[in-house]
């Protein structure tokens, strides 16, 4: 996944997932790599609360890498596992639609996966507190029947929204059960964003 789309003000982000509001300035776009975007984080004293916070897409690289990294899919790497196993380093990503390339190489066409029922959703993401590079990735995993048949390869990790606080704060091993394909039948796959 290297494109999605938050065709959501952050008003409507406050109000979808019942946070704190604040000054983000999101009026809703596309996001792709490199790119900012609001990230639903939580507070960095562990208190209860929640913030809308503005990442880049992407966290620096492993040591032998040299581009950045946008999603996680090896959930024991040992580059990753530290900081899944800490709930601060958690976030959501909200987002309304997800990219996906479909069809045989050289007839590729571009589709958006949604949740028809949920205009406002979130992806299972981690963040990286760097403060030259305050960036955000989003999990992976098997794809389910529906999006197979589009891309074979990989989707992001929806979360149910009574899943999104153990997400933020539960031991990792509980956490680890969320990362699972959403239902394909709570979703839908069209020629344009269904938002936009």
């Amino acid at each position: 996944m290297n494109l999605y789309r938050l065709d959501a003000a952050a008003a409507h982000i406050y109000a979808a997932f019942g946070i704190e509001a604040g000054d983000d300035p999101w009026s809703g776009d596309y996001v792709t790599p490199g790119r900012p975007a609001p990230v639903i984080a939580p507070d960095s004293r562990g208190g209860p609360r929640r913030y809308l916070r503005p990442k880049l897409w992407g966290v620096p690289p492993p040591p032998q890498g040299t581009q950045p990294v946008t999603t996680v899919r090896n959930l024991t790497s040992p580059f990753w596992i530290g900081t899944l196993r800490h709930p601060e380093l958690r976030c959501l990503i909200p987002a309304t639609s997800f990219a996906l390339w479909s069809g045989p190489t050289g007839a590729r066409r571009q589709l958006w996966a949604s949740l028809p029922g949920r205009p406002i959703f979130a992806f299972a993401g981690i963040q990286r507190q760097n403060e030259d590079w305050p960036g955000f990735a989003v999990l992976t995993t098997d794809p389910n029947r529906m999006i197979e048949r589009h891309n074979p390869a990989a989707m992001p990790v929806i979360l149910h929204p009574e899943d999104h606080e153990r997400w933020l704060t539960a031991e990792w091993r509980e956490a680890s059960a969320l990362v699972a394909p959403y239902p394909g039948h709570l979703m839908a796959v069209t020629d344009v964003p269904p938002y936009s």
